[in-house]
């Protein structure tokens, strides 16, 4: 789950909060049956009717979608709740309806398919892709054992849980989760890690560019194979005397080690990461989840005892996941 330190950065820059507004699609409980026969509303009807998504009824009216949510169709609808909406600044609708419009409506499109998918329907699996109205956007649904019994299972979605699933609609299926999805608006790895600062001024990645241009690894953040990468801050850099100048001289080989060290295979998503799992990374060597107070955290066998946080989790690109982390990982 993201960090509270996570949740200001985010509140500090006006076009990722603007994204993330309009990312709640909002689902209440059923409407009132007939004592013999079911009645199903819309999805626009049972977000209106609900009290926990009034910030996604603001969001969808100002996107002119809520007429496309109560037509006939099939539509299944991924729902961020007002918390949702309210950890990332926007406390109330007046703050919803100051976002462009046409920017609320793509972010909005990422939210919702074009087929009723129930929770049955999705298979036992991880990262299942699905494509939303969103032309260019898909999203990865993610359904795993839970652990707590042999039959339970735990749905995500981008790295959002599903906190309440298969709300019935006479024109789709309605699921809340507990955080807004942020479409891959950057393009690949290389590119998003560039553009985060642009969301969220108070990261830097000018020296973990400067290690990957250095270390000539540059191809593999923009080639078509899925990785995750967990991407320490210039502060992080800095904290264990790495500067521009050390990395100017630093051998390509103990680069490349220590930023392999940093990337694991495919999309890895921090629902699927659980507390005291080892993760094998692109260098061969593997580092430690764990959580804390206030963030999930890994750990490198150099760092000791002294974790790093995941500050800014599961940040979508066309090929893969980036996480912003607070120490550097040192292999050893």
């Amino acid at each position: 789950m993201p960090s509270n330190r996570y949740t200001l950065m985010l509140q500090k820059r006006g076009l990722f909060v603007l994204l993330l507004t309009g990312l709640t699609i909002t689902f209440s409980a059923c409407s009132k049956q007939d004592s013999t026969t079911p009645t199903l509303t819309s999805i626009t009807d049972l977000i209106n009717g609900g009290s926990k998504f009034t910030l996604l009824k603001a969001a969808l009216v100002r996107a002119g979608l809520d007429g496309t949510l109560s037509q006939p169709g099939t539509y299944t609808v991924f729902a961020p709740t007002d918390d949702a909406f309210r950890a990332f600044g926007y406390v109330d609708a007046a703050a919803v309806n100051a976002a462009p419009v046409d920017l609320l409506k793509s972010v909005l499109q990422y939210h919702v398919l074009g087929s009723r998918i129930g929770s049955t329907d999705v298979p036992l699996a991880v990262n299942t892709v699905q494509n939303t109205l969103l032309p260019t956007g898909v999203i990865y649904i993610s359904k795993v054992a839970s652990g707590t019994s042999t039959n339970a299972t735990k749905l995500s979605v981008n790295g959002a849980h599903v906190v309440q699933a298969d709300g019935q609609a006479n024109n789709g299926v309605v699921y809340a989760i507990d955080r807004v999805l942020i479409p891959p608006v950057f393009g690949n790895i290389a590119a998003t890690i560039q553009s985060i600062p642009l969301l969220l001024p108070t990261a830097s990645f000018k020296l973990l560019q400067a290690a990957v241009t250095k270390a000539g690894i540059g191809s593999s953040l923009t080639a078509t194979t899925p990785l995750t990468v967990f991407a320490p801050t210039d502060a992080a850099f800095k904290a264990v005397g790495y500067d521009s100048t050390t990395i100017a001289n630093a051998s390509v080989p103990a680069l490349t080690s220590l930023l392999t060290y940093h990337v694991l295979n495919g999309r890895t998503y921090t629902p699927l990461i659980t507390a005291g799992s080892s993760l094998s990374t692109l260098q061969g060597g593997t580092i430690t989840a764990g959580t804390s107070t206030t963030a999930l955290t890994v750990t490198g066998k150099g760092n000791s005892t002294t974790p790093s946080n995941i500050i800014g989790p599961d940040i979508t690109a066309t090929n893969g996941v980036v996480h912003i982390i607070d120490r550097l990982l040192l292999p050893q």
